[in-house]
């Protein structure tokens, strides 16, 4: 016998590991959509657009879209900016205050988050936020660890050419992944020029070397 949870999504290449693992613990998922955090608004429909379709396609999941009150999470998270720890703690609440208020109204007594499986999340926060507040509705926080299953989803989702985004979803996160980008390739960049000095270096003591000997 399974039990019903609603599952908060935050994309479909996020969804594909939690689903699968749930379902094997005796879990029967329906997904619940409520970010408003996601920016631009076409950036939200296209993960939206993504989720259902592999929602209907391909995991036989119902999709339940809750609010996305855009203009309380300006209100609400917006103000902390790229104080990420209080921003995301902020978001993390929004959402899933509204994944509660759902599970509530449906009759769910079990809910779960997608958002357990993205190593950069906020884990730790999420997890206090997402225990709080489902202890406060009366429902059952199913929270695990997906984090180690991550790789698998990436694959899962690059052969089922599902789209992926490359932020988590507001503005803030979207710039913050831009400069990590441009580290990382400016890291890479210098890296590679160190290894043709180093090859240079070397092969300009060739010669001296040969006399020596």
């Amino acid at each position: 016998m399974t039990t019903p949870l609603l599952l908060h999504a935050c994309c479909g290449p996020c969804s594909l590991e939690p689903v699968r693992l749930l379902r094997a613990e005796g879990f029967e998922p329906t997904i619940c959509w409520t970010n408003p955090n996601i920016q631009p608004l076409e950036e939200h429909d296209r993960r939206l657009q993504t989720l259902r379709a592999w929602a209907a396609d391909v995991a036989q999941l119902e999709v339940i879209i809750a609010g996305d009150d855009r203009k309380a999470w300006e209100r609400a998270v917006a103000p902390a900016a790229f104080d990420r720890q209080r921003r995301c703690r902020a978001c993390y609440a929004l959402r899933l205050a509204e994944v509660c208020r759902i599970a509530r109204e449906r009759g769910f007594t079990h809910v779960s988050t997608t958002l357990a499986v993205s190593p950069y999340q906020l884990f730790d926060i999420c997890e206090e936020e997402f225990v709080r507040l489902a202890s406060a509705h009366g429902l059952t926080a199913v929270w695990r660890d997906f984090r180690p299953h991550y790789p698998d989803a990436i694959r899962q989702a690059c052969a089922l050419c599902m789209y992926r985004q490359c932020y988590c979803g507001c503005r803030f996160s979207a710039a913050e992944a831009a400069i990590e980008r441009h580290e990382a390739r400016d890291a890479r960049k210098e890296r590679r020029a160190a290894a043709r000095r180093m090859s240079t270096s070397a092969a300009s003591l060739c010669p001296v070397l040969a006399m020596v000997r």
